[in-house]
C-alpha cells in the first residue's frame, strides 16, 4: 500500500526547470488586460486596440533590452516550442533547396530534435552531434560537421536537464566564418545568464515566459535583422507576417514585465540561488550516502542540480517524498517511457539514469526549504535502499 503524504509538511517546489511561480508584479501588470483593457492589439480603429498595441510594444522593448536586440527583431509566439519550430522550419522553407543541412546536438530539447526529425522526413539532412561526459558539445565537432549545404546550427544555450552551458559565442564564430546561421534555445538560461545576442553572434534565439516567473502560453523568437523566415502559421499579418494569430496581450505584457524584473534583479538573485544550490548539493552528499552530480562542474546554470542516487530508483524515491516537487528529466519528455536521452548521451548507464533526479531552484526557494527537502530526501533514500530494490528493475 502506498504511503500517504503528511499534509502537515509544507510542499516544496524544486522543479523550476519545468515551470516557475508567476511573480506578483507580473500578475499585477497582466490583470488590467483581462479586464478593462481587453482590446485586440490588431484593432487599429479605436482606443481599446491602441492601448493593447502600445502594451505589446512596451513588452517587446523589454524583451529586446534584456538580450541587447532591437525591438523589431523580437517576435511573439505561443511558447518556446512554437518558436523553435518557426526558427528551423522557417529557415529551411526560406533558403532550401540551396541550403538544407541542419546541425544540432543529441541533448537538445524535444521541440528541436522532433522538428529536425520532421525536416528529415521532408528531405533535409540533419547531423546530430554528441557531447562529452559533462554535456558539452565540442566546437571543433561543429566545424567538422559543416558542409556547403549547411544552413543552420542549433545548440541550446543551457541544457534543461543537467544545466550545462554551451560555448555559444565560439560556435557562433565558427558558423559565421562558414556563412551559417546560429540558433539557440535560451529558455532556461535567460533568468540567470547575461545574454547579448550581438556580442555572442546569435542569429536566432528562442525564449519563453513561464521559465522566467512569467505566464505560461507565451514565448517568442529573436531573429537578427536581414534573416528571412517563412511563416509557419497562416491567417493574417500579425507580427509583420511572421506569425499569424491574435496576440496574447496579457501574456505578452506579463512576459515583458518578467524580463524587466530579470534585468533589474539578476545580479542579486544569481549569487543567492547559487549559494542555495551549493548548500543543497553539500547536504545531499552528507546525508544521502553515495550520490553523483551530473553536468559540468563550472559551466552550469546556478539553479540546476541533477543528482544520481546510487542504488535508489528515482520514481520510488519521488513516491516516498511527495511533498517535494522534483523530476526525472524534461517535463516535455516525461510522458515517454524511455530513459532520459540526455543522461544516456553523457554516458550514464540505464541503472544510473533510473536513479537520477533533476532539481531546479528559483529566486523564491528558501534556505529552510532546502534544509527540509534534504531531510525528507535522506529519509526517503534510507527507506528505498532498505527495500533493496535494484535501480534498473522494470526499466
Amino acid at each position: 500500500m502506498k504511503s500517504q503524504p503528511n499534509i502537515a509538511t509544507p510542499r516544496i517546489f524544486l522543479d523550476n526547470h519545468s515551470t516557475t511561480r508567476v511573480d506578483d508584479r507580473v500578475l499585477e501588470a497582466m490583470v488590467p488586460f483581462f479586464l478593462d483593457e481587453y482590446g485586440n492589439a490588431a484593432s487599429r480603429q479605436h482606443e481599446f486596440g491602441w492601448i493593447a498595441a502600445a502594451a505589446v510594444e512596451k513588452a517587446r522593448r523589454s524583451v529586446a533590452s534584456l538580450i541587447n536586440a532591437e525591438p523589431a527583431e523580437v517576435f511573439f509566439a505561443s511558447g518556446a516550442t512554437e518558436a523553435n519550430n518557426l526558427a528551423l522550419k522557417g529557415l529551411i522553407e526560406a533558403y532550401a533547396p540551396a541550403k538544407s543541412h541542419v546541425i544540432t546536438v543529441v541533448t537538445e530539447h524535444p521541440s528541436v530534435l522532433d522538428t529536425c526529425a520532421r525536416l528529415e522526413a521532408y528531405g533535409c539532412t540533419v547531423t546530430r552531434l554528441g557531447v562529452d561526459a559533462s554535456g558539452l558539445v565540442d566546437p571543433d565537432d561543429v566545424r567538422r560537421a559543416l558542409t556547403p549545404s549547411t544552413l543552420v546550427v542549433s545548440v541550446m544555450f543551457a541544457n534543461n536537464e543537467i544545466g550545462t552551458v554551451a560555448p555559444i559565442a565560439e560556435i557562433a564564430g565558427i558558423c559565421h566564418d562558414a556563412g551559417v546561421f546560429l540558433h539557440t534555445d535560451a529558455t532556461q538560461a535567460l533568468p540567470y545568464l547575461p545574454i547579448d545576442v550581438h556580442a555572442a553572434g546569435i542569429d536566432l534565439l528562442t525564449f519563453s515566459g513561464h521559465k522566467c516567473h512569467g505566464p505560461k502560453g507565451i514565448g517568442g523568437l529573436f531573429v537578427r535583422r536581414g534573416i528571412s523566415l517563412t511563416a509557419q502559421m497562416d491567417g493574417g499579418s500579425h507580427e509583420k507576417g511572421m506569425r499569424s494569430g491574435t496576440l496574447n496581450v496579457p501574456g505578452i505584457v506579463g512576459m515583458g514585465e518578467a524580463f524587466r524584473i530579470i534585468a533589474e534583479e539578476r545580479e542579486r538573485v544569481v549569487p543567492r540561488v547559487l549559494q542555495l544550490r551549493d548548500r543543497f548539493a553539500g547536504l545531499l552528499r552528507e546525508r544521502c550516502g553515495e550520490i553523483a552530480v551530473n553536468g559540468h562542474h563550472d559551466r552550469r546554470l546556478p539553479n540546476n542540480l541533477s543528482v544520481t542516487f546510487a542504488g535508489v530508483r528515482a520514481d520510488r524515491l519521488m513516491m516516498e517524498v511527495r511533498r517535494v516537487a522534483m523530476s526525472t528529466g524534461s517535463a516535455c519528455g516525461s510522458a515517454s517511457p524511455e530513459p532520459s536521452y540526455v543522461l544516456r548521451a553523457i554516458g550514464l548507464d540505464r541503472e544510473a539514469v533510473a536513479s537520477t533526479i533533476r532539481f531546479g531552484l528559483s529566486k523564491y526557494t528558501r534556505e529552510d526549504e532546502i534544509d527540509l527537502a534534504t531531510t525528507l530526501l535522506a529519509e526517503g533514500v534510507r527507506v528505498v535502499r532498505s527495500r533493496n530494490v535494484p535501480a534498473a528493475a522494470g526499466v
